[in-house]
């Protein structure tokens, strides 16, 4: 089966760079990323689209939507989230193409910052709605059940109405094992529990190797560094563990990582140097249709 692998922008954010860098100081995080006059740094929300040509046709798989504009204008100030249209849509339309077609939704987990984009944009007294109305879903088991009943905690991360608008859809596929119906072959899952309860990164065959949907547990390149977690994360000691077992998993079988909030890099080869620390290369920023 022939796949094409597309990044597509969804709305981009600024956040707090000690939030996004854990316990990292600000004269070692700000040589990677500089932040702005509020010390937020810029971040992508990327989602990953996968288009596979068989036979049969094409079925476009797209791996998260973003934070999309489904917040008001307060909440959306204080996320950062810097476009008030929804930015995944005008991206895919980019592509030539329109939510219905989108086959396939993959979520790592329930995040609004992952979630978001399965919204439409904010209307004044408009309920939340989706608006990739003839997609199939694909959640970690683990991680709806998350986002129903968060943690004190992680809370404000989760869309209260987006659990039930997905289950009413009656295309919900709730995964356990390292494979989904839904996707069939070709696509497994890679789990980790440091930065949320049955965190699910998608795994998907080429020709010239796989490529791992690499999600919050390596957010972007400067996360490859094994000792560099997020403030955001559940357990930073387990997150690095699980970060180091896929990275070394991926080392070994030539895999590349997607990033979902570098905010200027989508995909790397993983390397790793004299010193034994990981890092990309033969970055590509933003691949269109490139075959794997």
């Amino acid at each position: 089966m022939a796949r094409l692998l597309s990044a597509v922008l969804g709305n981009s954010q600024r956040l707090d760079g000690g939030a996004m860098f854990g316990n990292a100081p600000k004269p070692l995080w700000e040589r990677w990323i500089s932040p702005d006059e509020r010390n937020r740094i810029p971040l992508a929300c990327r989602a990953m689209l996968v288009e596979e040509e068989s036979p049969d046709g094409t079925r476009r798989v797209l791996v998260e939507t973003g934070i999309g504009a489904f917040f008001p204008p307060a909440l959306r100030d204080r996320y950062g989230v810097q476009e008030p249209t929804h930015v995944l849509l005008e991206s895919l339309a980019a592509l030539g193409l329109s939510p219905d077609d989108v086959d396939v939704v993959v979520l790592s987990h329930l995040h609004f910052d992952h979630a978001g984009g399965l919204l439409a944009a904010y209307e004044e007294g408009a309920a939340p709605r989706l608006v990739f109305e003839r997609a199939r879903f694909v959640v970690g088991a683990d991680a709806f059940a998350r986002a129903k009943a968060p943690h004190a905690r992680d809370r404000a991360s989760f869309i209260p109405e987006l659990p039930g608008l997905l289950e009413r859809t009656g295309r919900l596929e709730l995964v356990e094992g390292r494979t989904s119906e839904t996707l069939g072959a070709g696509w497994s899952f890679h789990f980790g529990e440091g930065h949320t309860p049955g965190l699910m990164l998608p795994e998907v065959e080429g020709e010239r190797g796989p490529i791992v949907f690499a999600g919050d547990l390596i957010p972007g390149r400067a996360w490859m560094h094994l000792p560099i977690t997020m403030g955001y994360d559940r357990y930073p000691e387990r997150l690095i563990e699980e970060k180091e077992a896929l990275l070394e998993d991926l080392l070994a079988r030539g895999g590349r990582l997607f990033f979902t909030h570098d905010p200027e890099v989508a995909l790397a080869t993983v390397a790793k140097d004299e010193r034994g620390r990981f890092g990309p290369l033969a970055e590509v920023a933003t691949p269109t249709r490139l075959a794997l």
